[in-house]
């Protein structure tokens, strides 16, 4: 924010930028004005002429940029910019300023269209001043709040529409409400041009010129080096789905509202929400789900856009409608944002460029497309009645665009999540409830024997390596495959690790890095001596494993304990325990019953074992069924009969039973 308020600090880029704000405000405020003015004109007719009317006004708003786009750009650098924008300014006002004055829809959409041919002249103006207006080193935040400020004004201004709507209901009639809301369109452009004229310090025009090619050129050419590309297949795909489901919205919103008895007030209710939704999608969505695939994320965004406009279209409910408008357009934004992202991140850097440029240019022909043929078959299905038993169901053309809208999303976002799916046989379910959680979900590999893994955990002194010692032998006595282990230290790897880390000589060696020690040797145990056991049926008693990770550098060194987690998570290809058996000791009773030098762990101060101990039995309390928590000052019998009860419960047979069906035995298991 102290960069923008930096940019802003230059007076003539801070007047620019009001300009460019009012502007904005204009052009949303426009549709909004323009779409219910065209309603209103023809509502006295049939559903399909406000169907066709709202249809018009948006088709002419489109129309100039995909056909006259290139011919404003080239003609815009060849003309005085301040003078350029300055009357485009003067132009739109008047423009605005007679569409209320004249009241037919036949001026109406020949404004509009002049309004837009207009406009063409003034976006590259614009575009190309604030080069001019800023130092190189602020060019970036410039254009990043000048884009901020075209998409933000949307909802402000379907703010001010509706509150404009409910103020001319009190003073016009029905067939006027939208004219104080035109006025008030109008008046904006004037000042800004007033804003603009004393913009002293624009420069006059462009030294070299450039041509800009044809929309349908630009589609031909990218497709052709982009289209090879799996990835921006899937992104096209993707993007195409979702404006075509958008368009229709955008198309058919004020008929769809005035089905359901809203006025113009609620039409900007429904127009806000959209925006709203997009920047809460574009800002929050990849935050809230970071450890979730972009690739998948952008065709999940996609399809869950297009289950939403379903509701939209069957539940003929204002209030409904808005709040689902309003998570339709936040599925938009996370799809906008991640797909953009994706651009940049897949697409090679010297085809960048034309990459942006072909999405940008297929973008507008398919609106256009759109929100010509969605009022069209809107106003053709015609307002239909539906009884169902005693309720009768209202289906208009309205619904039926919103379902084929929703159906077509649907089946875009399928086919782009295939296309662009970049972590296939991983259960689309699992990975996006454990990005849910904030931690990035591991396949964990198949063990295809019948092993256990069973680990011992407390705090020093606590006895785990005499009870996981006694457990092996009694396990061995009932004719179990055993292995036993420990961390860190039980390969050559390990070996090396366990010296640097115990070692009471080593000095200045960071939590962090003591972490990601301890995750390394894990890494290697791990593949190296406890999945070979498991997968071929062994009992692995290990000495400590991940949970003590969590204790001792989560809780008692005070680092993110789900961080640590994340690590271990990936390091040991997501394996956790059958059993976990917590020994429970007060830090002064177990660091009491060393007899030798204490290493360098064992050496911590009090507080640090007491936050350890707390640790262990915090994490055995958040998955009881997992845990055994032990008091550990009890007698070592007592203990170890404990141990046993429990994992009795879960032990495999050790004999086959293949063998069990040859000889109709089973082994007899007695208590030690």
């Amino acid at each position: 924010m102290a960069e923008r308020r930096g940019v802003l600090s230059i007076k003539p880029f801070r007047r620019l930028w009001i300009a460019l704000s009012l502007s904005s405000l204009g052009d949303w405020l426009s549709i909004l004005a323009l779409t219910a003015l065209a309603s209103t004109i023809a509502a006295s007719s049939s559903f399909q002429a406000q169907s066709y009317a709202v249809g018009g006004v948006l088709i002419v708003k489109m129309l100039p940029a995909v056909i006259l786009g290139p011919v404003g750009g080239a003609l815009a650098d060849r003309l005085d910019r301040r003078l350029t924008m300055v009357i485009a300014d003067v132009l739109r006002f008047a423009l605005f300023l007679s569409i209320p004055l004249v009241g037919r829809l036949d001026w109406l959409f020949i404004a509009t269209f002049l309004v837009e041919c207009v406009t063409l002249f003034w976006i590259p103006a614009k575009e190309a001043t604030v080069p001019n207006l800023v130092p190189k080193d602020r060019l970036e935040q410039a254009n990043q709040l000048s884009l901020m400020t075209t998409y933000g004004s949307a909802p402000v201004a379907a703010g001010l529409f509706s509150v404009l709507a409910l103020i001319s209901r009190g003073f016009f009639d029905k067939s006027h409400q939208a004219d104080l809301a035109l006025y008030i369109n109008a008046v904006t452009f004037l000042v800004s041009a007033i804003t603009i004229f004393t913009l002293r310090e624009i420069p006059s025009r462009a030294d070299q010129h450039y041509s800009v090619p044809s929309v349908l050129k630009q589609i031909v050419e990218g497709w052709r080096f982009a289209g090879s590309t799996p990835v921006v297949r899937g992104l096209i795909v993707g993007i195409v789905g979702a404006f075509a489901a958008g368009g229709a919205v955008i198309g058919i919103a004020k008929v769809y509202v005035a089905a359901l008895k809203g006025g113009d007030a609620a039409y900007g209710a429904v127009f806000a929400a959209v925006f709203l939704g997009l920047a809460f999608g574009m800002f929050l969505g990849p935050r809230m789900l970071r450890h979730l695939s972009r690739r998948r994320l952008f065709g999940l965004a996609i399809i869950t856009a297009g289950l939403t406009l379903v509701f939209v279209a069957m539940i003929p409910n204002l209030v409904v409608v808005v709040f689902l408008t309003t998570f339709l357009g936040a599925s938009a934004g996370v799809a906008w944002v991640t797909g953009y992202t994706l651009v940049g991140l897949e697409v090679e850097d010297d085809l960048r460029g034309r990459t942006f440029g072909f999405l940008q240019s297929l973008v507008r022909v398919v609106l256009l497309l759109v929100l010509a043929v969605v009022p069209l078959a809107a106003g053709l299905i015609g307002a239909h009645q539906l009884r169902l038993g005693h309720v009768t169901y209202r289906f208009d053309g309205t619904n039926a665009v919103l379902l084929v809208a929703a159906l077509l999303a649907v089946i875009f976002g399928v086919v782009a999540y295939r296309q662009m799916d970049d972590r296939r046989g991983i259960p689309l379910g699992r990975d996006l409830l454990a990005a849910l959680k904030g931690v990035p979900y591991v396949e964990r590999e198949t063990v295809t024997g019948r092993g256990m893994l069973i680990a011992f955990e407390g705090g020093e002194g606590a006895g785990k390596t005499t009870q996981a010692r006694l457990v092996a032998i009694w396990l061995r006595d009932h004719g179990y495959d055993v292995v036993t282990t420990q961390e860190p230290g039980a390969t050559k790897v390990g070996m090396r690790l366990r010296a640097i880390l115990l070692d009471k000589e080593t000095t200045g060696l960071s939590p962090r890095a003591e972490t990601l020690l301890y995750a390394a040797d894990r890494a290697n145990h791990v593949a190296t001596v406890i999945q070979p056991a498991l997968r071929r049926g062994a009992i692995v008693i290990t000495d400590r494993y991940v949970d003590s990770s969590l204790a001792y550098q989560g809780y008692g060194r005070d680092l993110p304990v789900d961080e640590i987690a994340e690590v271990n998570t990936w390091a040991t290809g997501g394996l956790v325990p059958d059993l976990t058996v917590v020994l429970d000791v007060p830090p002064e009773v177990g660091l009491g019953r060393f007899a030798s030098p204490a290493d360098r762990i064992e050496s911590e101060p009090q507080e640090f074992h007491q936050r350890v101990r707390r640790g262990f039995r915090t994490l055995a309390e958040a998955e009881p069924h997992r845990y055994l928590v032990i008091d550990a000052g009890r007698p070592q019998p007592a203990i170890t009969r404990e141990i046993q009860d429990r994992i009795r419960e879960i032990l495999p047979d050790p004999i086959p039973a293949g063998t069990e069906d040859v000889t109709s035995t089973f082994p007899a298991i007695t208590d030690a």
